[in-house]
C-alpha cells in the first residue's frame, strides 16, 4: 500500500519549476499530484508521478537532484469530519503526520502522508477500516 513519491530539490530561482515540469512533459510523465515547500533558498517540490523510477532517472540526467520516498495515500470521502477521523487514529498509536497534500480526481479523494512510523500506520489504518490506495491507482489517475 506504499506509493512511492518523488522529492525533488530546486533552487528557488525563476525557472526551476517550469524547468522541472518541462523534463516530466518531454519524457511523458503525468504529474498526478505535486507539493512545493520552500525557504529563502531551496524549495522541495514533492510529486506523485506516473512513472517515479523514470522519473527520478531522467531529472538526474537534466541535473536535478531527486529521490524516491515511501508515502502512503489514504482514501477519504468527502464528509465532514473525515481527516479529523484520520488524524485522530494515528494519533492514538503515537503515529505523527510529518506532512501531507491531498490527492484528487473525480472518483477519488485521498491525502498522501509522510508519516512517522509507516508500517505501525498501515497496521493502525487497516484496523480502523481506513482504505489506502495501492500504487498503481496512484500512479494511473488521470
Amino acid at each position: 500500500m506504499l506509493i512511492k513519491q518523488l522529492s525533488v530539490f530546486i533552487e528557488n530561482r525563476a525557472g526551476r519549476l517550469e524547468k522541472v515540469t518541462e523534463t516530466m512533459d518531454e519524457n511523458n510523465i503525468n504529474i498526478i499530484s505535486a507539493s512545493l515547500a520552500d525557504t529563502s533558498e531551496y524549495g522541495i517540490f514533492r510529486l506523485i508521478v506516473s512513472e517515479p523510477e523514470r522519473a527520478r532517472t531522467v531529472l538526474k540526467e537534466s541535473g536535478f537532484s531527486a529521490n524516491l520516498t515511501d508515502v502512503i495515500a489514504v482514501k477519504l470521502p468527502h464528509k465532514v469530519g473525515m481527516l479529523h477521523q484520520l488524524f485522530k487514529t494515528l494519533a492514538k498509536d503515537s503515529i505523527s503526520v510529518e506532512y501531507m497534500y491531498a490527492l484528487s480526481s473525480s472518483e477519488i479523494g485521498s491525502m498522501i502522508l509522510k508519516v512517522s512510523d509507516v508500517n505501525k500506520a498501515l497496521e493502525t489504518l487497516r484496523q480502523s477500516n481506513f482504505d489506502m490506495l495501492k500504487a498503481e491507482e496512484a500512479y494511473s489517475i488521470n
